[in-house]
């Protein structure tokens, strides 16, 4: 039987355990700090975790010198871990990035890599991606008929949830009223969505995964780079 004593245990457990692993976090993010020369704060849009395996693999380093540490979301113990005032700053000056390190899209990367080889990098990186929910068009999208062509006629239901005018025309997926072609989205709308959906469905990539520098810290030395 499950009794309030069990309970009571079970929770001092789990809230033992969330310290445990909230002191490991902070411990982990300062010897990353003691173990690499620099320390740089970057924002990113459009994040997905299989685009930013790039980024990962970029900086896993070699056998020959320490792999470069990435730290994402957390951002309160990031805080915690570099120091928000001078009295509680790990390092001298690093409360200037403590207190940069707000919103859901930033990240800490601690690298020994020269700043040519990481400025490089990120200034050059963009990956297509395709659009979110809540995103702004870049552009005007137009489907035309032959590109429903590639699709079989059991799509016809979801196309019409989607909000795209289609029939069944011959055991084809067509355009209603002889209409040749659809236009998803318009330059400058935000997308909802159904509309992101119908992108992907005909793979089509309006924006860009990137990822910005925001600082750099080395030796007690802080710099903005936005």
């Amino acid at each position: 039987m499950f009794t309030l004593i069990d309970s009571v245990a079970l929770t001092q457990t789990e809230k033992r355990a969330t310290r445990e692993h909230k002191s490991a976090f902070i411990k982990d993010v300062r010897e990353s700090v003691d173990k690499h020369k620099s320390l740089y704060l970057f924002s990113y849009e459009n994040m997905r975790s299989n685009k930013f395996k790039d980024v990962r693999l970029h900086f896993r380093g070699t056998a020959k010198e320490e792999p470069s540490r990435i730290f994402l979301g957390k951002n309160k113990l990031l805080q915690l871990a570099l120091g928000r005032t001078p009295e509680e700053e790990y390092s001298d000056n690093l409360r200037h990035v403590a207190k940069r390190i707000t919103g859901g899209c930033v990240g800490v990367l601690s690298t020994s890599r020269s700043r040519n080889d990481v400025e490089g990098y990120f200034s050059s990186y963009s990956e297509p991606d395709f659009a979110r929910a809540g995103s702004v068009s870049p552009r005007e999208v137009l489907v035309n008929s032959g590109m429903l062509d590639a699709f079989p006629v059991s799509m016809m239901e979801q196309f019409r949830k989607l909000g795209m005018p289609v029939e069944i025309q011959n055991g084809k997926v067509v355009f209603r009223d002889g209409v040749s072609e659809f236009r998803i989205c318009k330059e400058g709308e935000t997308l909802s969505a159904e509309k992101c959906k119908l992108l992907v469905h005909f793979g089509i990539k309006i924006t860009n995964f990137k990822v910005g520098l925001v600082c750099r810290w080395e030796n007690g030395e802080f710099e903005l780079l936005e």
